[in-house]
């Protein structure tokens, strides 16, 4: 089956919940639909108990927990699991709440849907919960989803490493923590680095943050080009670029060396292990 281009995904995702925000509906939309989308508790609460299914679908395969997630009505997604929603129910475009959920920036309905044993790994080459949050720069949920297991350096067929998606989108925060919990620097979308996306964003921050955690300046993307190569002439980034150039300094090169040795699991930990305050500050970049 030919891959869909990112920009036809992107608009299809764009008019949906476009849709559901604006309080559209569908000829085959139900009443549960439309109270869990607003919210209404009372009324979704009167109609389960009128016996109305909660896993009734649209034709596009929505269920009433999509749209509860999609709005960020916590209380409403609750009452459907409760009542045997199928917590990994996807629309035919592979949508599920979990996305929906990470796609609001709802925190606590994406802790209440991992409970429930929502899957938070990507599974399919359509949808990413993980990388849909950082996108949007939902930096709560990314570490719920980070904190379940999922993989910080999954490569979306589409979309590239969450690395990456960060810094396609200038989200300096996420962009961060990722590079504290360990995320591979130079892993983006094939062969175009998380440091060829900063170079075309012209974010100077981003780049100081990946040189910091060891980015390699000489990496070429599939035209062959490295991230100076892609900084406008006399800008800022390219003099960030060019400050970088030299051999990495003594004192960078052993933070890198024992993070490395460390692994990235003991990065979660560096904080309880009781190292004086300069070592673990020193470990931390901070």
């Amino acid at each position: 089956m030919p891959s869909v281009p990112e920009e036809v995904r992107d608009a299809v995702y764009g008019n949906y919940i476009c849709h559901m925000f604006q309080g559209g509906s569908w000829a085959d939309r139900s009443p549960l639909h439309e109270a869990a989308f607003q919210g209404r508790l009372l009324s979704l609460k009167t109609l389960i108990a009128q016996g109305f299914n909660v896993n009734i679908v649209t034709i596009d395969r929505v269920s009433a927990l999509h749209e509860a997630c999609l709005g960020g009505h916590v209380a409403c997604a609750k009452v459907l699991l409760e009542h045997g929603a199928h917590v990994n129910a996807a629309t035919i475009d592979g949508i599920t709440p979990l996305f929906n959920a990470c796609c609001s920036g709802s925190a606590a309905c994406v802790n209440m849907l991992l409970e429930y044993g929502a899957r938070p790994q990507l599974e399919n080459h359509f949808t990413s919960p993980i990388h849909e949050s950082i996108k949007r720069g939902h930096r709560e949920c990314m570490e719920i989803l980070l904190d379940n297991n999922v993989d910080m350096d999954q490569e979306h067929p589409q979309h590239g490493t969450p690395l990456y998606v960060a810094c396609v989108h200038q989200r300096t925060d996420c962009v961060k923590k990722l590079l504290e919990l360990g995320a591979s620097v130079d892993l983006g979308k094939r062969l175009d680095t998380p440091l060829h996306a900063a170079a075309r964003k012209s974010s100077v921050e981003i780049i100081n943050l990946l040189t910091d955690y060891g980015a390699n300046l000489k990496c070429r993307n599939s035209e062959y080009k490295c991230a100076l190569d892609l900084a406008a002439p006399n800008s800022s980034v390219e003099r960030a670029l060019l400050l970088r150039e030299g051999p990495p300094r003594l004192v960078q090169l052993c933070r890198l060396c024992i993070r490395k040795c460390l692994g990235r699991s003991c990065l979660y930990v560096v904080n309880k292990l009781h190292l004086p305050e300069r070592l673990e500050d020193f470990l931390l970049f901070r």
